[in-house]
């Protein structure tokens, strides 16, 4: 059966849960301890249309190459708003850019292609270890005063990059995805999406890259390494308020050793069966707010990470991890079945 239930507020050195207002935040008072205001966004006037540079909508067009032109020529001008308006827009891998906010108004739904032959391999950080995985939907790496913004909704076809175990899913549902293809396991608790996908899992001790196999055959075992929805590397100011985050393949948020961030007003879900579906997982970051957002996610809705080992602690030495502050005022949403 399922049941819900709202968590607001933690408990912890470094977090704060206070009271919003309607129209004025006010959280900064009364923290316990010191923290700056977070840097916030801002953006020049310029604003431009997805269809300006060929943007299709309709879900059979991909929209990659016009996503990719926009961005640039937006950067160019000294950034702006890209607007994606009403309608269903298929696309490959997003790379956002400095002093980019990519609008999604209502209405407007961005699914991501299901073609692995869009998504290459890339280096990358996944369970706080250096690693390699394909190329995330959604990604910017080292920039600076970005944003995604709007109220529509971005979908990541994660049902393409998941495998299922058995036991969490009904008899007819089971039926029905052994029956769409894919493979099953040598005992058949679990459905793999592709042979490839069940060779990468049987090259791995850990949810990492495959440890048995060499890195040259990695390409093998593409379909495994999935990746996160949205990942963020070593940005500043960054902004995610009010779209529809959904059906990532692995984590739905990933900022990672960024600073002055902020979350709000967003939903974010996952199936309930989802392996690794986490809602957010702020990863080595500094000068966070987190609040008024809902989490309906398969796996934790808000995550906490240092990074693990030697590759944890070099995330830590670079953002001089000791002036971490975050506050977190948030109303999840959490599902238990």
């Amino acid at each position: 059966m399922k049941k819900s239930f709202k968590i607001i507020g933690l408990a912890a050195a470094m977090i704060f849960s206070g009271r919003i207002q309607a129209q004025n935040l006010d959280i900064y008072k009364n923290i316990e301890f010191k923290m700056p205001q977070v840097a916030e966004t801002s953006f020049a006037a310029n604003t431009v249309s997805i269809i300006q540079y060929g943007g299709v909508a309709g879900g059979s067009v991909k929209n990659t190459e016009a996503f990719r032109k926009a961005i640039d020529d937006l950067s160019k001008k000294g950034g702006g708003k890209l607007v994606v308006p009403r309608g269903m827009w298929l696309t490959g891998p997003i790379e956002l850019k400095s002093n980019i906010n990519l609008h999604v108004e209502e209405g407007a739904f961005i699914i991501f292609s299901k073609d692995k032959n869009d998504y290459p391999l890339v280096d990358v950080s996944f369970e706080g270890l250096n690693t390699i995985r394909c190329q995330s939907p959604v990604s910017a790496r080292n920039a600076t005063n970005i944003a995604i913004t709007g109220k529509g909704v971005i979908d990541g076809s994660g049902d393409a990059w998941r495998a299922i175990k058995k036991g969490k899913v009904s008899e007819s549902e089971w039926k029905e995805i052994t029956a769409s293809g894919g493979i099953l396991s040598s005992d058949g608790k679990t459905w793999y999406p592709s042979e490839s996908y069940k060779k990468g899992f049987e090259s791995s001790s850990s949810f990492n890259v495959p440890d048995r196999i060499s890195k040259e055959e990695l390409k093998s075992v593409k379909d495994f390494l999935r990746p996160v929805m949205v990942s963020l590397v070593g940005c500043d100011k960054v902004l995610l308020d009010g779209p529809t985050f959904q059906n990532s393949p692995a984590w739905n948020l990933h900022p990672l050793m960024c600073s002055n961030v902020i979350l709000k007003n967003l939903t974010v879900r996952n199936p309930w069966f989802s392996q690794n579906g986490d809602g957010v997982d702020l990863e080595s970051c500094k000068n966070v707010l987190i609040y008024n957002n809902t989490f309906d996610v398969g796996d934790d809705a808000i995550c906490i990470k240092s990074g693990k080992n030697e590759d944890g602690r070099k995330e830590i030495c670079r953002l001089k991890m000791s002036s971490l502050k975050i506050i977190l005022c948030t109303t999840a949403t959490a599902v238990l079945w």
